[in-house]
């Protein structure tokens, strides 16, 4: 019989990692690879000397966001975030963009992998299989262009016909990207008024990638979304314009990008300074760090975040959780963030050991030594 979670909890305090390791198959073995990825996420934003690039892989992964529990993506998207994401986070766009294109995880989770040319569909009703426009919609209007980046619906399904036969190989033995040229669509196509003559094979989509990577509405779509990620919920169209020039003057350098918006004016505005409310991510990694905590398991913290509204690896649609603080800020989150705060003070969040030394109450936030913010206040969870 399966234990309570309390049960579950009070052992995992005491046991040993050995024994936590059983505990957790005998209780969940389908949920393991679940608990793994949400326990290394809390644990790399809490003890990694990296932050920036902790930050920036929280930031990539919800703009490409991939669905854990959407079939084989269950144990996809462990790959996905290590080998998609994190190696490109202070890279070129143009290569995360093909790296996020061709991971199973991202193919299986918008169904291209099941994408073919019309005419590789015939005579194989039982294959449920045609063109799917899925991944080319969002490619365009969440990945890149942005909703109003001027394409059209005969983009996205040009778009999507570049893409096809894009697959994996073999899902469910852990798969890996594999080009079919027998279901792929060999025609002409126009993406954003450019044409892809026909023959090209698998490199139709790359040379998607190449139009999309380059567009100044990307290079806009992209500096917005950071700066609305470190600046404000509305950043200031002078500081985007400055992005965008940037990226396109670097052909999408990541650092260059963000070194633009760190040197700006509007960086370090008072009209900036803690005007973003945290994720709950940020604001739960923070608070451990704050106190000095001992973290010997993450997974109750994990728990906690996911109780504060951002369930980690979890977020169904393509969106990804938003970069705007207004999907935070409501009053049972609020509420919930000061009882979390309290939990932590007194020692009551399992596997979390704070500092005995550590005064609560007068220590400053993290980077603003001296302010005597205290843990739960309004100021504490900004950032």
């Amino acid at each position: 019989m399966a234990m309570g979670q309390g049960m579950r909890q009070a052992l995992f305090a005491a046991a040993p990692p050995s024994l936590r390791r059983k505990l957790e198959m005998a209780n969940g073995p389908a949920q393991v690879v679940a608990r793994d990825l949400a326990e290394a996420k809390m644990l790399r934003a809490i003890y990694s000397e990296r932050q920036l690039a902790e930050v920036l892989d929280d930031f990539w992964f919800n703009h490409f966001n991939v669905y854990l529990e959407k079939g084989a993506d269950r144990y996809l998207v462990t790959g996905y975030e290590r080998d998609a994401i994190r190696p490109h986070v202070l890279g070129k766009f143009r290569d995360l963009l093909e790296a996020t294109a061709k991971s199973p995880a991202m193919l299986f989770y918008l169904d291209n992998w099941q994408s073919v040319a019309p005419d590789a569909a015939e005579g194989r009703p039982q294959a449920r299989r045609g063109l799917n426009e899925n991944y080319g919609r969002e490619l365009l209007e969440l990945h890149t262009l942005g909703v109003n980046g001027g394409y059209t619906q005969k983009d996205v399904t040009e778009v999507a016909r570049c893409f096809t036969g894009w697959t994996i190989y073999r899902p469910q033995l852990g798969g890996r990207f594999f080009f079919n040229a027998r279901t792929h669509d060999n025609g002409e196509k126009v993406v954003l008024g450019v044409e892809i003559p026909p023959g090209g094979g698998m490199l139709d989509g790359e040379k998607v990638l190449d139009i999309l990577a380059r567009q100044p509405a990307t290079a806009r779509f992209v500096s917005r979304q950071l700066a609305q990620r470190f600046v404000a919920d509305d950043p200031p169209e002078a500081l985007v314009d400055r992005m965008a020039d940037t990226f396109l003057k670097t052909d999408g350098d990541i650092r260059q990008v963000l070194g633009t918006m760190f040197h700006s004016g509007e960086f370090r505005s008072v009209g900036a300074f803690r005007s973003k409310m945290k994720s709950p991510l940020e604001m739960v990694a923070s608070a451990v760090r704050v106190t000095g905590a001992k973290v010997d398991f993450a997974f109750a913290l994990a728990n906690l975040v996911a109780q504060l509204g951002e369930p980690l690896y979890q977020k169904m649609e393509p969106t990804g959780y938003s970069n705007s603080s207004k999907e935070w800020m409501n009053t049972a989150g609020l509420l919930a963030r000061m009882n979390f705060a309290l939990q932590l003070a007194g020692d009551r969040v399992s596997g979390v050991k704070a500092d005995a030394k550590v005064k609560v109450a007068d220590n400053a936030a993290p980077g603003l030594p001296g302010e005597g913010v205290q843990l739960g206040s309004p100021d504490f969870q900004k950032r």
